[in-house]
């Protein structure tokens, strides 16, 4: 009876460890090890252990996308349903030492690049603001209308053009 009761044990005993197992990858931190843009797709590190490739949660997936990959080193949380990690998805986003946050502020919703272009708007003050290290460009399949209830300034270090049909200045 007693090499039962050891053979009961030691499967008890492999449960318990698979079950621990299980429950600590249900959660983890971790960084991003590597990104496959074509597949949409990272790799992540979480302790001693790097996944196979994985979703990353992006805003917005059906009828409407948001196109932009997470970065290697980037902080993620490693959601794995029933604690598979093959399973997996990396909700990315989370500020840290070494991508700290662009902001200090309420009512701030700032974007910043990696080329150095920023685009924000504080709701608090009411301002949009562009600043680009390169060209801008607006297109539309009709019509552009600038209104302001203040003054429009246009400053160029170059020439200006206008160019139109119909051009009028009042």
């Amino acid at each position: 009876m007693r090499p039962a009761r050891v053979s009961r044990s030691i499967s008890g005993m492999n449960q318990f460890a698979e079950l621990a197992r299980l429950i600590q990858n249900l959660i983890r931190l971790g960084t991003i090890a590597e990104v496959d843009v074509a597949a949409a797709r990272v790799r992540v590190e979480s302790g001693n252990l790097t996944t196979a490739w994985l979703p990353w949660l992006a805003l917005r997936a059906g009828t409407s996308k948001e196109w932009d990959p997470p970065t290697e080193g980037e902080q993620v949380l490693l959601l794995s349903p029933s604690g598979l990690l093959t399973q997996g998805v990396a909700l990315v986003g989370l500020f840290s030492e070494a991508n700290p946050a662009n902001g200090d502020r309420e009512g701030l919703h700032r974007r910043t690049y990696p080329d150095g272009a920023v685009i924000e708007y504080d709701s608090i003050a009411k301002h949009l603001r562009a600043t680009l290290p390169g060209s801008a460009e607006v297109t539309a399949a009709g019509d552009i209308s600038l209104t302001s209830g203040g003054k429009i300034k246009i400053a160029a270090t170059g020439d200006v053009f206008i160019t139109g049909a119909n051009v009028r200045i009042n």
